[in-house]
C-alpha cells in the first residue's frame, strides 16, 4: 500500500467554542488504565487519519504493526516516536504471550494493520479473542475502511450488504465459496489481489450471472478508480489493463437487478 500525503488536519485543533473535548488533553485524560487499542489507519490518504488515532498512537507504550516499515512511515510523518512490535499472520500465536504479559503489566498497546481497521481481513482476531478471554480491556478507534468506501461509491444498494473478504485462491474452491451467496439478496463485497482479479470476475460471472458490479482501486488516492457495469463488461474492460494494488469488488445481490437480455432472446 503506497500512501499519498495531503495536508492533514492539525491534531492540536480544538473543537468549536463553548467547551467540549480538547484532543491535546487526551494523553492525560484517556490513557490511565492498561488497554489494547485497535486503531484504524488510512487506506491511502494520510489526511484521513483521525485525531483520536493520532492521540492514541502518541500515548500508548507500544505499537503492534503488521508491517513495521509501513507503520514506521506513518509514525514518522506525524512525528510519533514509539517502539514497534511486529505482529502479522505468521507470528500471531507466537507473539500472544509477550503481548498479554505487557497488558498485564499495565502497558497500553495499539494494534494497527497496513491500512484500514485491524481484524478486517488483517491480523487482530486471534489477539482480540485472547484479550477477551483474559478479561483485559480493549477498545477500537474507528476510521477509514475500503469496504464502506467502495460500497458507497459502487452505486449499488447500501441498506444491507455482506462482506466476504478475500476468496480462495484456486478456481474450484473459489466458485464453491462464491456459491454460498448465490441466492442472497444482499450486496456482496470482496477483496482481491491484482494477480487474481480477472479469474475472480470470471468465476463470479459463472456463479452469479451477469449482475451489476463495481471494481474499486486506489481508494482515497489522487488517481482513485471505480469501474462500474455488468460483470461481463468489467471483465472485458479490465482484461489487458495494468492491474496494481488491492481491489475491492462490489456485486449486486440476487434479484436486485436483472441483467439485460442479449439480442435474439425473448
Amino acid at each position: 500500500m503506497n500512501f499519498q500525503v495531503f495536508p492533514p488536519a492539525q491534531p492540536q485543533a480544538r473543537f468549536a467554542q463553548g467547551g467540549g473535548f480538547f484532543p491535546e488533553a487526551c494523553a492525560e485524560l484517556c490513557y490511565t488504565a492498561p488497554m489494547l487499542y485497535l486503531v484504524a489507519t488510512p487506506i491511502g490518504n494520510l489526511g484521513d487519519i483521525s485525531l483520536r488515532a493520532l492521540e492514541t498512537l502518541r500515548s500508548v507504550d507500544f505499537v503492534l504493526s503488521e508491517d513495521t516499515r509501513k507503520t514506521g512511515f506513518l509514525l514518522k510523518h506525524f512525528e510519533i516516536h514509539k517502539p514497534q512490535i511486529s505482529y502479522h499472520e505468521y507470528n500471531e500465536e507466537k507473539s500472544l504471550p509477550r503481548i498479554l504479559n505487557l497488558l498485564r503489566e499495565g502497558k497500553n498497546i495499539a494494534l494497527v494493520s497496513d491500512a484500514g481497521s485491524p481484524s478486517v481481513s488483517d491480523p487482530g482476531f486471534v489477539l482480540m479473542r485472547a484479550v477477551l478471554l483474559e478479561n483485559l480491556p480493549v477498545t477500537a478507534i474507528p476510521g477509514p475502511t475500503a469496504v464502506i468506501t467502495a460500497l458507497v461509491l459502487s452505486g449499488l444498494p447500501v441498506h444491507s450488504f455482506t462482506f466476504r473478504g478475500f476468496p480462495p485462491r484456486k478456481g474450484g474452491p473459489r466458485r464453491r465459496w462464491l456459491g454460498v451467496d448465490a441466492a442472497s439478496p444482499h450486496t456482496l463485497i470482496f477483496y482481491e489481489s491484482p494477480y487474481r482479479l480477472l479469474a475472480f470476475l470470471k468465476d463470479a460471472l459463472e456463479v452469479y450471472g451477469d449482475r451489476p458490479a463495481a471494481v474499486a482501486n486506489d481508494l482515497t488516492k489522487l488517481f482513485e478508480q471505480v469501474e462500474r457495469g455488468l460483470l461481463s463488461e468489467l471483465l472485458t474492460r479490465l482484461t489487458g489493463a495494468d492491474l496494481r494494488g488491492e481491489y475491492t469488488v462490489v456485486i449486486a445481490g440476487a434479484g436486485v437487478y436483472e441483467a439485460p437480455a442479449s439480442e435474439g432472446e425473448d
